[in-house]
């Protein structure tokens, strides 16, 4: 099921973003190149493959729909780097995220995510 079957009604929350994969690549501010990403949205887990060499898990996302916007959030976490804290839009077939890096509950550093749906 996908966030347009499940979401229709405008400032919709629950939305399922279940079965959409988007591929693309993570930048750090600034920079033109960056890692390739995969991010996939399975059983209601976000899941960033870019992360995976770093330690972090899937995390539970959630999502809410306001027109042809999705909106998602959510944390992933990593024992030796900390954690990830992911928000990102969704529209039409275009994924454009940030994550935001958190140690000990201290922002130190943030990566944009550029992806389009596979």
């Amino acid at each position: 099921m996908n966030a347009q079957a499940t979401a229709t009604a405008s400032g919709k929350t629950g939305t399922s973003l279940d079965g959409r994969k988007f591929g693309g690549i993570v930048l750090e501010c600034g920079k033109t190149s960056g890692d390739a990403e995969t991010i996939t949205f399975k059983n209601g887990r976000f899941h960033s493959s870019a992360c995976d060499a770093y330690g972090y898990g899937e995390g539970t996302y959630s999502a809410s729909t306001n027109g042809d916007t999705v909106s998602f959030s959510c944390e992933t976490e990593s024992a030796k780097y900390g954690k990830l804290r992911w928000q990102g839009v969704i529209r039409g077939k275009r994924l454009d995220g940030t994550l935001t890096m958190l140690d000990g509950g201290k922002v130190v550093g943030e990566k944009w995510v550029v992806a389009g749906q596979l």
